[in-house]
């Protein structure tokens, strides 16, 4: 049986590489993984009790409408339980919102680059994919940041979805609250908006706004967050849609497959939940280490904007690959983006530490990325 034409030419998706396979394959003790945005921290002990006390009932069905969590979502973001969605992670929120709304004809509007699983969507759903340039957040900076004037600009009477990744993933950049808020007013009311916020719980700066703020009262407007991120859940694949319009929500969760989140995920979330105070606090022990891994980037003289997650971004263009390259060589996994940069996660100081070690030991040897004297 041949497959669809569209899905035929499908990249297949990379995850960051195994560190233990890495370690075995270069014959070294530990390989740091640098990857994929997880946070270094262990589960939270509430999470292991509610994970052990779970599996204990796991030759049974979770509950499809993943009602606990749904209450729990929407009491803490004071909306209605009809406004939230749950997921088998926001990527697959993402995928159930194109099959939703999207018919061959139609397309999806979003930044470029952000995430890299925007273009494989539209095309799974027969949908044209619009890629906005990102432009320079400052002058004479890299092209890191939204153009929300020329997302505007590009949305057209097909476009039904836009996707705002916000921070953007992976440049760590962000948009402001007063430009976000002239861009949803001016988007027309038949395009969903939806605001990917995968890596809110690191933002900093206050005049980033909160997502769900900006929702309330514009009903084309939805939020998505995770909790594979901050929360710690990577393993279980937990995300989330809150709508202002219960119908966005509803639309979502006609297109969701059945118990895509496990009854073992769903306890996993509640008691997370139940635990900000812990989790607000190891995401400032992030941040706080985001600001000192950034300075020692300066340092060493690669550009390095400003972050709003937990990851930063080295703009390096066609040594993307090279330096990946070499600093897995010494047993650091970053994810580079051939042509463009690398996305470095912040792990704990001592991986960090690891990490700049190791791009000392290489920056002189890849070409173009050499350390100022």
């Amino acid at each position: 049986m041949i497959a669809r034409p569209a899905v035929q030419a499908l990249p297949a998706y990379k995850p960051g590489r195994n560190p233990a396979d890495l370690a075995r394959e270069i014959g070294v003790d530990r390989a740091i993984k640098l990857a994929s945005n997880e946070v270094a921290f262990p589960p939270l002990p509430a999470v292991v009790q509610a994970v052990a006390a779970a599996a204990a009932e796991t030759n049974r069905y979770p509950d499809n409408g993943a009602v606990v969590l749904t209450d729990a979502l929407a009491r803490r973001y004071g909306v209605d339980p009809a406004q939230v969605a749950t997921g088998c992670g926001a990527v697959t929120l993402c995928q159930e919102l194109a099959q939703a709304y999207n018919d061959p004809g139609s397309s999806i509007a979003f930044a470029w680059r952000s995430f890299e699983m925007y273009p494989l969507l539209a095309r799974v759903a027969g949908a044209r994919a619009i890629q906005v340039p990102l432009v320079p957040g400052r002058p004479g900076g890299p092209a890191d940041t939204h153009d929300l004037d020329a997302l505007l600009a590009a949305i057209d009477d097909t476009t039904r979805l836009v996707f705002v990744c916000n921070p953007n993933n992976p440049t760590g950049t962000a948009v402001r609250r007063a430009e976000l808020e002239r861009f949803l007013d001016a988007v027309p009311a038949g395009t969903l908006v939806v605001l990917d916020e995968a890596y809110r719980e690191f933002v900093s700066d206050p005049d980033v706004p909160d997502g769900v703020e900006l929702m309330r009262g514009r009903p084309n407007v939805a939020v998505l967050r995770t909790f594979s991120k901050a929360w710690g859940l990577a393993g279980l694949r937990v995300g989330y849609l809150l709508a202002e319009d219960p119908a966005v929500a509803e639309a979502v969760r006609k297109t969701h497959v059945p118990f895509s989140v496990s009854m073992v995920a769903q306890a996993a979330a509640v008691a997370a939940l139940a635990s900000e105070d812990e989790v607000r606090a190891r995401c400032a022990a992030v941040v706080e280490e985001r600001g000192r891994l950034t300075a020692a980037l300066r340092e060493r003289g690669l550009e390095v904007s400003d972050s709003q997650a937990n990851f930063v971004w080295l703009p390096v263009g066609e040594q993307a690959a090279p330096l990946a390259a070499a600093l897995e060589a010494r047993a650091v996994i970053t994810r580079p983006f051939a042509g463009e940069g690398v996305r470095v996660t912040i792990g704990a100081p001592e991986e960090d530490d690891a990490f700049l070690a190791a791009l000392d030991a290489v920056l002189d040897d890849v070409r173009g990325v050499a350390v100022p004297r």
